[in-house]
This record gives C-alpha cells, sequence and structure tokens, in this order.
C-alpha cells in the first residue's frame, strides 16, 4: 500500500446525499479506489461556514460515513473519518492562514457567489473555507485530489500555498508540503437539477423537486420524476441544446442503467414522455435499492460504524500529526517537551 499514490476526499454534512453526489462523485471513488491508498472525510468543519443547525449536524454526519459504506467504499482500500476528530486540521488552518494574502481569498468565486446571499452576516469561515479545505488536502500529503469544475480554483489556491509555504519554510529540494494534483472525474457525470437542466443539481437548491436522494423513498422517486422539467417535443435524444433537459434526463438514465449512449439513443429515439418518465423511474429505484439497503443495515448497527471511525481517525491522525509537526518545525517552533 505504501507505494500507491494518497487520494484525499471529502463531503459535507448538509442534508442527504443526491444523484448529483453519487454519479458526480462516489460511484467514480468506488471505481478507481483499488488503485489508490485513499482517505475519505466527513467534512463537518465546513459545514459551519454556513448558518447550521445543531440539533442535526452530528446524526447528519454519521449518515453521510454510513453512506460512502453503502455506497461500496471498500474499507481495505480506503480509510473513512470525520474531520472535527482529527484536531490537526484546524491547526495546520491557523498556520497556513498566516501565509495566505487576503486578496487570495477575496478572489475566490464561491466565497463571492455565498457572500452576496448572506448579506452583512458573512462569517470569516467563509471567506477562510479554501484554506481549511487547503489543510485538508495538506496534512495527508494527498498525491490527488478528486475535483469538480466547481472546486478547481480552491485547489489551484491550495497549489499556490504549498509553493508559498515552501518557498518561504523550506529548504531547497526538501519540500515540506507536497503539490496535489486534480483527479478530473471521468465525463458524463454532470448531473443537472430535474427543475432546471441548465443548473447542477445541488443540496443548496430551496426546492426538494429539484433533486432525488440516494435515500428518497420508491414514492418520492416517483413523484419527483413525474413532475420534473420537460419539454413538447417528441423522440428523445442526446447533446441538443435546445433541449438540456432531455440531455440531462437521458444521461441520468444511462448512468443508472449501465447502458452505453449509444444504446438509450437507439433505445429511446422514438419514445415520448409519457413512456420514458415511467423507465426512468423504475430504473432509478431499482439502481438505489442495494444501496438503501446496506445503509440501513449499518445505520442499524451504531457499534460497527463508531469502530470504522474510530479506527479512520487513529489512521488520519497518525499521518496528519506527523505532517504537522513537520510544518512547525519548518516555521521554527519549539517541540513540546
Amino acid at each position: 500500500m505504501g507505494t500507491q499514490q494518497r487520494v484525499l476526499s471529502g463531503v459535507q454534512p448538509t442534508g442527504n446525499l443526491h444523484l448529483g453526489n453519487y454519479l458526480g462523485a462516489i460511484r467514480n471513488w468506488v471505481e478507481i479506489q483499488h488503485q489508490y491508498d485513499n482517505y475519505f472525510c466527513v467534512v463537518d468543519l465546513h459545514a459551519i461556514t454556513v448558518p447550521h443547525n445543531p440539533a442535526i449536524l452530528a446524526g447528519d454526519t454519521y449518515g453521510i460515513a454510513a453512506l460512502y459504506l453503502a455506497c461500496g467504499i471498500d474499507l481495505q482500500h480506503s480509510t473513512i473519518f470525520i474531520q472535527s476528530h482529527v484536531p490537526a486540521h484546524c491547526e495546520l488552518t491557523w498556520l497556513l492562514n498566516c501565509i495566505t494574502p487576503l486578496n487570495w481569498l477575496e478572489d475566490m468565486i464561491q466565497f463571492k457567489e455565498k457572500a452576496v446571499k448572506q448579506g452583512e452576516n458573512v462569517g470569516v469561515g467563509l471567506l477562510d473555507y479554501p484554506v481549511l479545505m487547503a489543510a485538508d488536502i495538506l496534512l495527508y500529503q494527498a498525491d490527488k485530489v478528486p475535483v469538480g469544475e466547481d472546486q478547481k480554483q480552491h485547489l489551484e489556491l491550495t497549489r499556490d500555498i504549498v509553493n508559498r509555504f515552501n518557498h518561504q519554510f523550506a529548504k531547497q529540494d526538501e519540500p515540506v508540503l507536497k503539490l496535489p494534483d486534480p483527479l478530473i472525474r471521468k465525463e458524463g457525470a454532470r448531473v443537472m437539477s430535474l427543475t432546471d437542466g441548465t443548473k447542477k443539481m445541488s443540496k443548496s437548491d430551496p426546492s426538494e423537486l429539484s433533486r432525488i436522494n440516494l435515500l428518497d423513498s420508491a414514492d418520492e422517486i416517483t413523484k419527483k420524476i413525474k413532475r420534473c422539467k420537460t419539454d413538447p417535443v417528441r423522440g428523445l435524444t442526446f447533446d441538443d441544446a435546445e433541449r438540456p433537459e432531455c440531455n440531462n434526463l437521458l444521461t441520468l438514465y444511462m448512468l443508472l442503467s449501465g447502458k452505453t449512449k449509444a444504446e438509450v439513443a437507439a433505445e429511446c429515439e422514438d419514445m415520448g414522455w409519457g413512456q420514458f418518465k415511467p423507465l426512468l423511474t423504475e430504473t432509478t429505484i431499482a439502481a438505489l435499492k442495494p444501496i438503501q439497503e446496506k445503509y440501513h443495515q449499518i445505520m442499524a448497527d451504531k457499534g460497527y460504524l463508531e469502530s470504522v471511525l474510530r479506527d479512520g481517525r487513529e489512521k488520519a491522525e497518525d499521518i496528519a500529526k506527523q505532517t504537522l509537526i513537520q510544518v512547525k518545525a519548518a516555521m521554527g517552533y519549539s517541540m513540546p517537551l
């Protein structure tokens, strides 16, 4: 395992994971996990950069960890842990804060967009989110970080912080922090909203009808697909710029059925929506059933989930502590006696 490249990724425990999270990220991790030494965390420190409900934070956090396992993350190749259980994340964030120029953070597109929504109540945490993300990655000296389009800029910032840190504090040819590379997801897994085919499926969309959650019941899935946005054209085709919803729903069917694009195009070219929607509904319910069954099994065995997270924390902490010691030594800190 030591020779494998290390991958780090994380998901926020805000609400339920949806098909976009699964098809855009987690399913890809599952498919490639045997090639890497993987660290998957539930980033509960990131979850409080926007107003959150303390009553559900812990429950949601455990739920996401259980969904990782239910989706097929394999503990032989992967370590699952909770970000806040490893205090080094906060400590490294502070050390990196002190060398990160403020204007780098103010230029982040996500900060600008979310700050507008929060108005005058925007917290420092939202501004500082990318430094915490950098600390997450750098603590584990990750070689690769799976990123979608929306996180690319944050990974570039992480690389800038690495270069700045190594330039200021490392000896020449002996970098303290490793420069991570993006692991770009393969094409075809960008899942769009059910209510607007031009927008990404998102947890933050106020409408529940815009997304299918991994734990939705058969009735909820049926209702959402029945009511999702379509167009009046008969015959269904991929890649028509005038028909974003059509492309999205066909892509969903392709990904969930395991069929090729050519097979789906041939099967659906003469269909109307009245024929296609029940087909998509049935396929979605069947694809999610094994994940839901495994999730409920895991959640019913609290001792098992706690032991997975305890082992994960210990493994993560061992690596994180080593990195933190190296960073602090490079910055000139005295070590505790």
